[in-house]
């Protein structure tokens, strides 16, 4: 380039348009930084030193600007990870907490090298020394707890691949509705923090099935969860928006928890103290304790709960269906005892009670008892007293029996034993009459047994009908969010 100097009015001239000229000269200058970027770096010797040396002149320390040589041209991150661990779900805090590898590719453009020159097609740099994208986590909300990195990769043709641990504390929205037959889904949205989608521009470096293979390969914990499924998208972004929207890519991971835990622990021993209950129904009440007998399994159900109480998830979004389980069968429990408790009340108070009431004879003995079998116990005799005075008066009665001899007994002391013994018989007739037409105990001890036995069918069918409630909807819900993977 020449120097030219100028004077008089041509450097009047040159003055007023020196701004013209350092904009073409800062132009001419750019464009051959880019053009000499553009170009093979040439390596001094086959060795790393003389690699590392020509890195140093081309591309090491520029980590303020993205590698590309026109500015509008985006950087394009390929993003890819796998699943290494499931360490914990939090349903009460909403966390999913897991570990991650993340692989990350983009390109230096103008940067290339001769393998032969330079001795080799790849090598480590230090992170430090080249620019890198900042993609991030969009559910992250703790701190990445690993260790630090120091190293990426850069072949012969300028691709970078940086490989990064994540120890991933993420918000999930976890339902616990099905617990402990739930499927959780959680989101991992990867996008840069500060570049539009007119600077950084993400893809999938792999298919997300190849993901998901790798992952169930690699995942060496086996805990409450497991993988299911790992399932990608990319939104797509309005052209208006693109100067202000971030480029994403979002992950679906699909968790499935193992019951197998809480169906041993929880369920089957609440449906065998839900049967003892019902089996209960068995025992007289009027010659066992029964009520003593439910209490104390209602006791024994509460202080399981309490045991059982860590394994039940907590979350403020929902009550979880097994809740209201384990409230049903505390609630039949509850029920069956005061059913217990008025039975005994029936048949033990009967002596005390009045006559029963006709509709009571009519719906409860007549009708019910005949529905289950129950009938009273039948009486010794039940005849006309008129009858049976005279048949005992013509028995005990000595002219009744032999009237040729009634002159030959007429004395005194015959006679006042015929009246004693009428008054006797009297007043045998007058108990026997008592006994055998009060029958309000009997009436009321088989109204008890009917109410029990009536009660029990329903208790059975209200048992059947609420579990077979409970389980529709947990395979309803179930097979719900199976459908949604």
């Amino acid at each position: 380039m020449a120097l030219v100097l100028f004077s008089g009015p041509q450097a009047a001239g040159f003055t007023a348009n020196l701004p013209h000229v350092q904009f073409v000269i800062c132009c001419l200058i750019m464009q051959s930084l880019l053009m000499k970027s553009a170009e093979t770096i040439n390596c001094s010797e086959p060795t790393t030193d003389g690699l590392i040396t020509a890195l140093k002149e081309n591309i090491f320390g520029k980590t303020e600007i993205r590698p590309v040589i026109h500015l509008k041209t985006p950087t394009n991150i390929s993003v890819s990870f796998t699943l290494y661990g499931i360490l914990d779900v939090d349903e009460k805090a909403q966390k999913l907490n897991t570990f991650i590898w993340v692989n990350l590719i983009w390109n230096i453009e103008g940067l290339s090298w001769d393998p032969v020159e330079c001795g080799t097609d790849i090598i480590s740099i230090p992170r430090k020394q080249l620019w890198r994208p900042d993609v991030i986590i969009s559910e992250f909300i703790d701190e990445n707890k690993v260790p630090d990195t120091y190293y990426l990769y850069v072949d012969y043709t300028g691709k970078v691949i940086d490989d990064i641990p994540f120890h991933v504390i993420s918000s999930c929205n976890l339902d616990i509705y099905t617990f402990p037959f739930d499927i959780q889904n959680c989101t991992f949205t990867f996008n840069s923090y500060q570049h539009t989608v007119l600077d950084v521009q993400l893809s999938f470096h792999r298919p997300v099935e190849e993901a998901f293979k790798d992952s169930l390969e690699a995942i060496t914990t086996k805990g409450e969860w497991e993988l299911v499924d790992m399932l990608a998208e990319k939104p797509i972004i309005p052209p208006q928006e693109m100067n202000i929207s971030r480029d994403k890519l979002t992950y679906y991971i699909v968790l499935r928890r193992r019951a197998t835990l809480y169906v041993v622990n929880l369920l089957i021993p609440s449906c065998f103290l839900i049967t003892v209950d019902l089996f209960s129904f068995l025992l007289p009440p009027q010659n066992v304790d029964r009520s003593a007998f439910k209490m104390t399994l209602i006791l024994g159900y509460t202080v399981f709960l309490l045991l059982m109480n860590d394994l039940l998830p907590v979350t403020g979004n929902s009550l979880p269906l097994i809740n209201a389980f384990f409230s049903l069968c505390l609630a039949l429990m509850v029920a069956s005892l005061l059913e217990t408790i008025v039975i005994i009340n029936i048949q033990c108070g009967s002596t005390h009670y009045g006559p029963l009431p006709h509709w009571a004879k009519v719906l409860f003995l007549n009708h019910v008892a005949k529905l289950f079998r129950l009938s009273k116990k039948p009486s010794e005799q039940n005849c006309d007293p008129e009858v049976e005075h005279r048949t005992d008066t013509r028995r005990c009665d000595p002219a009744v029996e032999n009237p040729l001899s009634e002159a030959a007994f007429k004395t005194p002391a015959l006679l006042e034993l015929k009246k004693i013994s009428h008054e006797l018989l009297f007043v045998r007739q007058q108990v026997d009459k008592h006994l055998k037409t009060d029958e309000s105990p009997d009436e009321w001890m088989l109204l008890g047994q009917v109410i029990d036995r009536l009660l029990l069918c329903l208790y059975i069918v209200f048992l059947s009908v609420s579990f077979i409630t409970i389980l529709a909807f947990w395979l309803y819900w179930y097979n719900k969010n199976a459908s949604l993977i």
